[in-house]
């Protein structure tokens, strides 16, 4: 079999998921983890039924994954691929495999993602179409989820506005949802890129769509929401975006409309308050100049035996004082590489000492 076959096959086996398949490559390659020994793949932890589809794989499945691959605009990325994003392989469960349709170089420009409410108002599908279109003024892909409302008005405000723009579904690539985006999925086709981490004959289903919102984070700088309600699958992303190192922008809405309760709890929580374009621009400095440079931590100095990646670090760094001791722990690093690592994010312009720790700049 090809290596992409191998990848196929070990992707569609049941109950590993993307933080289960990383920690398996440290094993070995997609082909030898296939051809281990049972007795081998049991001690590195696989159940019997995983042990079963490894070695007897889905083969017509496999094939047929295999042969979307070979249609024009049509490429499966593995996570060990020169192509693939490199901010989203920074992730704890990066997706193994990304079915994209498309133009695959878009991911690897600077994203800037808008996600918010399905049944937003005029205000707020307005605010989506208007802070797009100036986002790909900058240069920015926006990035989105092809959902109804603020994402929809998202991906159009790029597209009326001669920028790219990238949809990631909670469904295979050819089940396109909702329907009524198809004409919109077949506009980005054409100026960005639709993309998936499910089989491309996926059916959406509701536990799809919190992992397709991780991989909306995981490819930007930052997210910005418009419009949220209290229990929102956009405050999921916003979450996600966090955990990532990302930054987290919210539109303010009256305190009278539940549209706004999303996002007026995110700024309470430490979102940053957005009134103008501007004022994202303001702050996702150091992660748009490494996704420019093609190598996420070039332009940050290195220190020997680097364990942890820089943007992971600023996760743990928030906007109030955080002791060393504290991201340490959480990093599960000791504290003197910590420290280190610290104060070359310093030098950076990422983080700042202050009494009790470090805080993350406006840079950072």
């Amino acid at each position: 079999m090809s290596d992409l076959a191998y990848w196929l096959t070990l992707v569609d086996v049941p109950y590993l998921g993307g933080y289960r398949i990383s920690q398996l490559l440290r094993h070995g390659t997609p082909p030898q983890l296939c051809q281990m020994p049972a007795e081998q793949m049991m001690a590195i932890g696989l159940k019997p039924a995983q042990i079963t589809r490894l070695h007897q794989p889905r083969l017509r499945h496999i094939e047929r994954c295999l042969a979307w691959a070979e249609q024009p605009n049509q490429t499966i990325l593995t996570l060990d691929s020169p192509h693939y994003p490199s901010l989203l392989k920074e992730i704890a469960s990066a997706p193994p495999l990304l079915f994209v349709r498309g133009e695959p170089h878009w991911l690897h420009e600077p994203q800037l993602a808008i996600v918010g409410s399905r049944s937003a108002s005029i205000d707020g599908r307005e605010s989506a179409y208007e802070f797009a279109a100036s986002l790909v003024a900058a240069n920015y892909v926006v990035t989105s989820g092809l959902a109804l409302g603020v994402d929809g008005q998202a991906h159009y405000g790029a597209l009326k506005n001669g920028g790219a723009t990238i949809a990631v579904l909670g469904s295979g690539l050819d089940q396109i949802y909702p329907a009524r985006h198809r004409e919109l999925a077949s506009q980005i086709v054409e100026q960005g890129a639709l993309v998936s981490e499910f089989w491309p004959d996926e059916r959406p289903r509701p536990q799809n769509f919190p992992r397709r919102n991780r991989v909306i984070s995981g490819l930007s700088v930052g997210v910005l929401v418009i419009e949220a309600a209290e229990k929102s699958g956009s405050l999921i992303t916003a979450r996600y975006a966090l955990e990532q190192g990302r930054e987290v922008f919210a539109l303010p809405g009256s305190i009278h409309y539940p549209g706004s309760r999303g996002c007026n709890a995110l700024i309470k929580s430490g979102a940053k308050l957005v009134e103008s374009p501007v004022d994202i621009f303001d702050e996702v400095g150091v992660l748009t100049e490494c996704v420019k440079n093609n190598q996420l931590n070039s332009s940050l100095p290195q220190p020997e035996n680097e364990e942890l990646p820089f943007s992971m670090l600023l996760a743990n760094v928030g906007n109030e004082a955080t002791p060393v001791d504290v991201v340490a722990e959480r990093c599960k690093l000791p504290v003197h590489q910590v420290m280190m690592q610290l104060l070359e994010l310093e030098l950076c312009g990422a983080v700042r000492a202050v009494p009790g720790g470090y805080i993350r700049t406006r840079r950072g």
